[in-house]
């Protein structure tokens, strides 16, 4: 059989195929949208590679939130005041306390500093010494050479925020920006939830809430830490007569934020200015590490662990070598608490995963009878 054209059946049927570009073909659409998928990702990756240091800001300001909140929480324990009146004492006292380092670090510590620098550089180079004689073959160092070798390592985006000015811009950024999210965070909880289909607006928000309590008990923690390492620090080495004492202390307790690198850096200082002194002092500043230490790892970081979630210190480590390597300082200091919650958010989806698995399917619905 033939139609007007001339064309027989199995001719018709190869016409009423659907072309390439029709959209309603599932296979089509099925493959567009693993297109659309990988196209996004690229277009995540570039984005993420471009706006790094934005990004990086924005989290900042999202982890110091969560400390405001943190505190503004505590505080309604013994304070039965208005949220809002609790978060603006906190973030006063926060405020307060980021000030105050500035200022005590900028400019009653500025001497210390300058001999804190020539005495590691002087110590430094005695060690080189020792290692030439035994026929390593190293040279003399300087201090600035010594701050540009530690700099250089920190990634390509270091340079931006290695100066007074870049550190404290961004600072305030990231200051603003919590205070902005810690005044009305469900505001921008129902913002991203919107753009979110309505089945899986439960999900995030189980999500949200499981890593925004993840979030504040780890810089509660934190928080905890850097206070006992920084006044305990300061208060042993002061009772042993270490130089320097309180800038030690100080840097003690900023450094304790970074897990695993910031302990380390500090112990090499307080033992580098230790036996500056003399052996005796410098065995102090050794033992004086070491009790620090040991409270924070078998007290405070035990707790903490059990509060949040548990990390392994290479995978903590791992991720700050990537992080600090990609985007500099701010990427070393908030790779812990990205990490913290990305297990979080991915423990929540597999416990929303197994409730989905353990919940009978829903009984189907009896058929009306015919009129």
């Amino acid at each position: 059989m033939t139609d007007q054209r001339g064309l027989d059946e199995e001719e018709l049927e190869q016409l009423d195929e659907r072309g390439p570009t029709d959209l309603s073909d599932p296979l089509i659409r099925r493959e567009l949208k693993k297109a659309a998928v990988w196209f996004g990702v690229a277009i995540a990756v570039a984005a993420v590679i471009v706006l790094a240091q934005p990004l990086l800001l924005i989290f900042g300001g999202i982890v110091f939130a969560a400390i405001l909140d943190g505190g503004t929480r505590l505080l309604g324990r013994v304070l039965p005041i208005g949220r809002g009146w609790r978060l603006l004492i906190v973030s006063l006292a926060a405020v307060g306390f980021l000030v105050g380092t500035v200022w005590l670090a900028g400019v009653q510590l500025t001497y210390q500093a300058a001999i804190l620098r020539d005495t590691v550089a002087l110590q430094v180079n005695r060690l080189l010494e020792w290692g030439a004689a035994y026929g390593l073959g190293v040279e003399t160092v300087e201090p600035q050479q010594l701050v540009e070798q530690a700099m250089s390592s920190l990634g390509r985006l270091t340079s931006a925020v290695s100066s007074v000015l870049g550190g404290l811009t961004n600072l305030v950024m990231i200051v603003v920006i919590g205070l902005f999210i810690a005044i009305e965070p469900r505001i921008y909880e129902r913002g991203i939830a919107w753009m979110l289909p309505n089945e899986m607006r439960g999900r995030f928000y189980r999500t949200s809430d499981r890593v925004g309590k993840t979030l504040r008990h780890l810089m509660a923690g934190r928080l905890l830490g850097m206070a006992v390492e920084g006044v305990g620090t300061w208060l042993l080495l002061l009772a042993g007569g270490v130089p320097m004492a309180a800038l030690l202390g100080l840097l003690t307790g900023i450094l304790a934020f970074l897990p695993n690198i910031g302990a380390i850096v500090s112990g090499i200082l307080i033992i580098l200015i230790g036996f500056s002194v003399n052996v005796e002092t410098g065995l102090w500043a050794v033992a004086v590490y070491v009790i620090v230490q040991i409270v924070d790892g078998y007290l405070i970081v035990p707790y903490v662990a059990r509060k949040t979630v548990d990390l392994a210190p290479a995978l903590v480590l791992g991720a700050q070598v990537v992080f600090g390597a990609l985007f500099g300082i701010l990427g070393l200091a908030l790779a812990d608490p990205m990490i913290a919650m990305i297990k979080a958010a991915l423990e929540q989806k597999s416990a929303d995963d197994e409730a989905e698995e353990e919940r009978p399917p829903p009984e189907p619905r009896a058929k009306a009878a015919p009129a």
